[in-house]
């Protein structure tokens, strides 16, 4: 077939004509190609093999001003080698354009499944096409409508000779054909057997006639009927089935069958001319599945059916679907149909205790019962026990009849299920669904439960909270009601996880949180932080300076230990330590426990989250700006360390939740969303710069030191060299000593950087790898890993080259796209650049400080890194204010990388601190440094505890 296919379409991009020759049966029509005038001659050799043949067939053209019959040679095409040839063709003369539009059409039906077997007139098995619904008649009316002439120019039937082929009855009959002829593949006869409407070859099948009519007559009506069910009422005591007829060219037109009988003219006109045919085919029918209706059919004028009370409780069981299998649907009145409901209501308790707490006690369960009402008035005890007795899906309740669905009927004879787990009515009462026996039903919370719903649901409508006397610092509004809402969530035992944007501050919530805590006996008692190595600094820097009353120990290095905890104090541990002493921090009763970063655990079944499910902890706290990097499972893991049992297991999660909301249809996917939405959503508050209320309380640029430890390499390093330099430095003077004192202050920065840039390893060694032997370079990870999963970009400032160099080898092998502007860079590289990183194409900018620190627009970057400090303020704002400009309409988050207790961490206390030595600082940098006596510059130099 493709040789095949490949000749035709040659001959139609050569701009050949067409026009179907129906055959008989359907599948032996064929698709004619003729040569009109100017047409290309086509190359001659015709793919024999294929069934293309040549032939002649008589046509009705244009002759001067009139037209005559005229016998024209042409290719005859198979209708599967005429629909594979019309679908890649380029067609250039308009009746083949058209016969594309129609082998288009005929597909789009095959694959709506638009097609039904039949008999033709001289007894063939066939496929036809159809039934059409109403937008695809219209789209055939249409089709046909633009129809040129030389499509469908074969002469009618008959002497006349200018009449042609009607365009809408020869595209219904293409369509038959193609039906007929592709759904009759190689492989049916296997599968079928030598059975009518599998087999290829042309076998009248008269035996057929009487099924295949009645079959077609079924699919090609026009006139469709339905039962309406009238129940009994006023002084009519028996129910009756009314005949209903209507149309698929109108669904909305509906005639009741008296009407057919009294004005038959009228009814014709409004349904067409085979009405009273059609609908008494349509009643045989019906008999043969629901023999009541016999009754019907021995009517003169049928038009409705009294019906015994078994027969009406028969139509709301299997008789319904038997009537609808044959075509005839059946229609109860809707305020009988919706008249009784059922909601499944949880929340009264059958453990003791009353109090929302006492109700979320992991021994405590909650009732599950069956909440039936007529009318949306809840049915009596004598009532339910009326409905549960019944026998019938029909029943009188409260002087009216109402349909009783078996299932309804079954709940009510087991009004209560199986109780819930507290966290599994919260889960249901939070989604408004509860799953059972693999139905999911409505449901409702009710009592104690109900309140604690209503209470928690949205987590921004609680009011601002005054912020604790200990702490030292102004909370914003934002901050107060994320206050309120963990202190309420912790104090109900259900935690949450706060994932403000960075910059939101996070951290400052926390410490209020924890001396919140501290007012009352109940919750009081140690905090546990756990985070990133990267971070231990920033948090006992944040802590001293917003809660200094507040003891905070570091439970790290080799002479960690808990003993002599204070009942208020907060520790701060690493994922690292705390995977290696999980028992040891296992043996205090914590009042709240933190996961800074938390994103470090969305892998539930790894190590470090084990030992964080183990840690002991009247509240959980997670803390994050990304609680989704790649799918929902990690989302899971969060909150099922913070609320444990909420989203069920796993798999169960998945199953209910995520594997719709990542793969399903957009209405699947809408749908799951707007449940996982009401379920997390009490335990979630995420607040971004951007949501209202929220960055106009934000100033314009906020800075952060950001403190990191630095690795046993760099310490070693960085001992090494302060010790040999200091002996020169004090055998040497003047300008000799202060070159001295230079390169030591160049170097140690260097090796606060990274020992690779002290080492010189930016041109050699480049397969010695950077992660994990410098602090700031792991602070920087993570600082990247945040702000590009909030899709933000960021400018990383340094003031060597080689650092640069280095950064950008270390972003390309962890498959981060960087650019790196520096001063070798060429003006039009360094234009190119800059519009591409305001473009949004690449989050991540490395700027040489001296090259990029003025002249730049780049507002786009709403975070700024400075990677290393040049100690001179002035010039690091107008590095900062590359991205803090004119234009810049969203705030920016400066980050100022400082390596503890080195000189870096010193020089900056004393910018901080001591005014003088500031102001000599800002005038000339690092010679000012120079100057220090020898005692006062090995106290610069010296490193500092270390973590």
């Amino acid at each position: 077939m493709p040789e095949a296919a490949g000749f035709a379409r040659e001959l139609l991009d050569g701009g050949w004509a067409a026009v179907f020759v129906p055959g008989e049966p359907a599948r032996l029509g064929r698709l004619v190609l003729w040569k009109p005038a100017g047409a290309a001659a086509g190359n001659g050799v015709v793919p024999v093999t294929a069934g293309i043949e040549t032939d002649a067939v008589e046509l009705v053209l244009p002759h001067g001003r009139s037209v005559r019959r005229r016998r024209v040679e042409g290719y005859a095409l198979p209708v599967a080698v005429a629909v594979s040839a019309l679908a890649k063709a380029t067609p250039s003369h308009p009746s083949g354009a058209a016969w594309q539009a129609a082998a288009r059409f005929a597909l789009r039906l095959l694959a709506d499944g638009r097609l039904h077997p039949a008999l033709a007139p001289a007894g063939y098995d066939t496929w036809q096409a159809g039934p059409f619904t109403a937008a695809q008649r219209q789209t055939l009316e249409a089709l046909a409508a633009a129809f040129p002439p030389h499509a469908h120019c074969l002469p009618e039937p008959g002497p006349a000779p200018v009449r042609i082929a009607e365009p809408a009855a020869l595209v219904r009959r293409f369509c038959d054909a193609v039906a007929d002829d592709l759904v009759r593949t190689p492989a049916a006869p296997l599968a079928m057997g030598a059975l009518p409407y599998a087999w290829r070859e042309a076998r009248a099948v008269p035996a057929l006639r009487e099924w295949a009519e009645e079959t077609a007559a079924a699919f090609t009506a026009e006139v469709g009927v339905s039962l309406r069910v009238d129940v009994p009422e006023g002084r009519r005591r028996q129910f009756r089935a009314v005949l209903h007829l209507h149309t698929a060219a109108d669904p909305a037109l509906v005639v009741e069958a008296t009407r057919l009988w009294s004005e038959p003219t009228e009814v014709e006109r409004l349904l067409g001319p085979r009405t009273e045919t059609e609908t008494l085919l349509a009643l045989r029918r019906g008999a043969r599945a629901w023999p009541p209706l016999q009754r019907l059919l021995k009517d003169a004028t049928p038009d409705q059916l009294r019906l015994t009370d078994d027969e009406a409780f028969d139509l709301l069981g299997d008789a319904t679907d038997a009537l609808r299998a044959a075509g005839i649907d059946v229609h109860w009145p809707r305020e009988l149909v919706k008249a009784l409901t059922a909601t499944a209501e949880i929340g009264q308790r059958t453990a003791p205790g009353s109090s929302a707490g006492g109700m979320l006690d992991a021994d405590a369960l909650l009732d599950f019962r069956w909440q039936i009402a007529l009318g949306g008035e809840p049915l009596t005890e004598a009532e339910l026990d009326a409905l549960a007795e019944t026998r019938r899906p029909l029943v009188r309740l409260r002087d009216q009849w109402v349909v009783a669905d078996p299932k309804l009927v079954a709940r009510a004879q087991r009004r209560r299920m199986e109780p819930l787990t507290p966290m599994e009515a919260l889960s249901a009462a939070l989604t408004g669904e509860v799953e059972r026996d693999g139905e999911t039903y409505p449901c409702e919370a009710v009592g104690a439960l109900g309140d604690l719903v209503a209470r928690i649901r949205d987590p921004e409508v609680r009011a601002p909270t005054a912020q604790p006397a200990a702490l030292e610092a102004t909370l914003r509004d934002y901050q107060k009601r994320g206050l309120a809402w963990l202190a309420e969530m912790c104090e109900l035992g259900l935690g949450g996880c706060l994932a403000d944007d960075m910059g939101l501050g996070k951290t400052i919530t926390l410490l209020a949180l924890h001396l919140h805590r501290q007012t009352a006996p109940a919750t009081a008692g140690p905090t546990l932080v756990v985070c990133p190595a990267s971070l231990l600094g920033n948090w006992q820097r944040e802590a001293a300076r917003f809660a200094p009353a507040t003891p905070v120990r570091r439970y790290h290095g080799g002479d960690r230990h808990l003993k002599d905890l204070a009942a208020d104090e907060i520790v701060l541990v690493t994922y690292g330590v705390l995977r290696r002493d999980r028992e040891a921090l296992t043996e205090t009763a914590w009042s709240l426990v933190a996961a800074d970063e938390a994103q470090h655990v969305k892998n539930p079944y790894a190590v470090t989250a084990r030992a964080l499910r183990a840690l002991p902890a009247r509240a959980r706290v997670a803390l994050t700006g990304t609680p989704v990097e790649n799918n929902l499972s990690e989302l899971w893991a969060l909150l099922d360390w913070t609320t444990p049992g909420l989203l069920g297991s796993l798999t169960a999660f998945r199953d209910r939740h995520a594997r719709a909301v990542e793969t399903g249809t957009d209405a699947e996917t809408a749908a799951a969303a707007e449940r996982l939405s009401r379920l997390v959503r009490p335990f979630l508050l995420r607040r971004k710069k951007s949501d209202p209320g929220i960055a106009p309380e934000l100033p314009a640029k906020t800075e952060t030191d950001r403190v990191v430890s630095l690795t046993a390499e760099q310490a070693g390093l960085y001992e090494a060299v302060v010790r040999e330099t200091l002996v020169k430095i004090a055998e040497s003077e003047g300008i000799a000593r202060r070159g001295l004192v230079l390169k030591l202050l160049t170097a140690l920065k260097q090796i606060c950087n990274h020992p690779a840039q002290y080492l010189r390893e930016h041109g050699l060694h480049r397969s010695t790898p950077l992660g994990g032997r410098s602090g700031k370079l792991d602070l920087l990870d993570e600082l990247l890993g945040t702000i590009t999963a909030e899709g933000e970009s960021v400018l990383v400032f340094t003031q060597y080259k080689q650092m640069a160099t280095l950064l950008e080898r270390h972003l390309t092998e962890r498959g981060v796209p960087s650019l790196f502007l520096h001063g070798g860079t060429p003006v039009a590289r360094r234009e190119d650049m800059v519009e591409r990183f305001q473009r949004g194409e690449v989050p991540v900018f490395l700027l040489s400080l001296k090259a990029a620190g003025t002249g730049l627009n780049l507002t786009r970057a709403t975070h700024v890194v400075h990677y290393d400090r040049w100690w001179n303020p002035a010039v690091e704002d107008q590095a900062t204010d590359r991205a803090y400009r004119i234009g810049q309409d969203r705030p920016v988050q400066v980050h100022k990388l400082i390596a503890e207790g080195t000189v870096e961490d010193k020089v900056a206390q004393l910018l901080a601190s001591k005014r003088a030595l500031a102001d000599a600082v800002i005038g000339s940098g690092e010679a000012a440094l120079t100057e220090l006596s020898d005692a006062d510059l090995a106290e610069l130099v010296s490193l500092g505890r270390q973590s």
